[in-house]
């Protein structure tokens, strides 16, 4: 059995959706410098990128059905590491406790890789399913309480953002596993209704916070906000894209929204902003191409799939960069509030590029092993 994947590794090995992967991120190290030219976070992304190649090709030459049938400890390890860091050992910045320091492992964010325990948790349990009969509400909620255990633990730290970009997971999980019409539309009004409820409710409870609601103004009614306070962030974005025109200035920090510090969180939040003022209009479709055609090979790793347990988790994946790309550039773009959600691939942050590259591990993994039989 081994003899059968080493000899298809270069053979089915996805090599093209590697190195769109890899551009995608070295684009990013190129923006992050020309975000903070005197930081060394440029730097960080560097060995960061080395790290999770390493690690995305460790992942591909394990059998994605092992990893699938150990979900359940994965999952369990994954909760563990979110209660540590409500604990004295979590690390607090900018008002959140989001972050865990380990002895060796050091600092890094627990709620980026417990996405891949959660998706593997999911797609193990309605992998598993016989037929294709359409699923029950049973079934429907067993999904959700795999997905509240740890979104109910990020949203302690609190970190709404991240907590937002589970959602998607379950969402593209269920669509794909024969899920009846009649719920997608019970579940969109209940979003309808529930959503402007839950908001109400938040603020007269305090739950959601002033400036929280003071960014979403900004964006209902954004020429009544304070371009001085909580609407800075949205529109110095706004600022800096348009700055950049349809070539960019091409790295001019005498002309940089960013380098001149207008621009909050350069190299994270805002990088799609730096990246429009630096490559212009041309440089930001290129990018979207990029996605686009990442995206694609992923989607064609489900394809190639043999059971329907690796496709759920590779479109599971799909449905969640897709969904913080949309929400990364809305943000940046000033047509969504500003949540702290980060540009796949392109933000610095190294907890974010490491869970992505293992995510693309597992896509290898299954691609490399279309032709084996169990």
């Amino acid at each position: 059995m081994i003899g059968i994947i080493e000899k298809r590794n270069f053979r089915e090995f996805d090599f093209l959706l590697l190195i769109l992967a890899i551009s995608i991120v070295c684009f990013g190290i190129w923006q992050i410098y020309n975000a903070q030219p005197n930081e060394i976070y440029w730097q960080k992304q560097i060995i960061g990128l080395i790290i999770a190649v390493l690690i995305a090709l460790v992942v591909s030459m394990i059998d994605y059905r092992t990893l699938i049938h150990f979900a359940p400890a994965f999952y369990a390890l994954g909760l563990i590491l979110l209660i540590l860091v409500l604990t004295p050992l979590g690390v607090k910045v900018k008002g959140q406790q989001a972050w865990l320091k380990l002895p060796i492992v050091g600092q890094f964010q627990p709620s980026e890789f417990v996405k891949i325990p959660v998706v593997l948790m999911l797609a193990k349990y309605f992998g598993e399913r016989k037929g294709v009969q359409p699923l029950t509400l049973k079934e429907m909620m067993v999904g959700v309480a795999i997905l509240v255990a740890p979104v109910g633990l990020i949203l302690l730290e609190p970190d709404a953002g991240q907590a937002l970009t589970y959602i998607p997971l379950l969402a593209t999980v269920i669509f794909l596993s024969a899920i009846k019409i009649r719920w997608v539309v019970l579940s969109l009004i209940a979003v309808l209704i529930l959503a402007p409820v839950s908001f109400y409710v938040g603020v007269k409870t305090g739950k959601i916070k002033q400036y929280q609601i003071e960014r979403i103004n900004v964006i209902l009614d954004p020429e009544n906000a304070d371009p001085r306070g909580y609407g800075y962030h949205t529109f110095q974005s706004i600022i800096t894209v348009g700055q950049g025109g349809v070539t960019g200035i091409k790295g001019d920090a005498e002309k940089s929204q960013s380098a001149l510090k207008f621009l909050p969180e350069p190299h994270t939040d805002f990088i799609f902003a730096v990246t429009a003022e630096n490559t212009g209009f041309l440089g930001c479709v290129s990018l979207l191409l990029a996605y686009a055609l990442l995206l694609s090979r992923l989607i064609m790793g489900a394809k190639f799939s043999p059971d329907r347990a690796g496709m759920l988790v590779i479109m599971a994946f799909v449905g969640g960069m897709t969904f913080q790309i949309f929400i990364n550039i809305g943000m940046t773009l000033g047509i969504l509030p500003v949540i702290g959600v980060p540009l796949p691939l392109m933000s610095a942050g190294l907890s974010s590029i490491l869970s992505t590259f293992i995510a693309i591990g597992f896509v290898l993994s299954v691609r490399m092993r279309r032709f084996v039989n169990y």
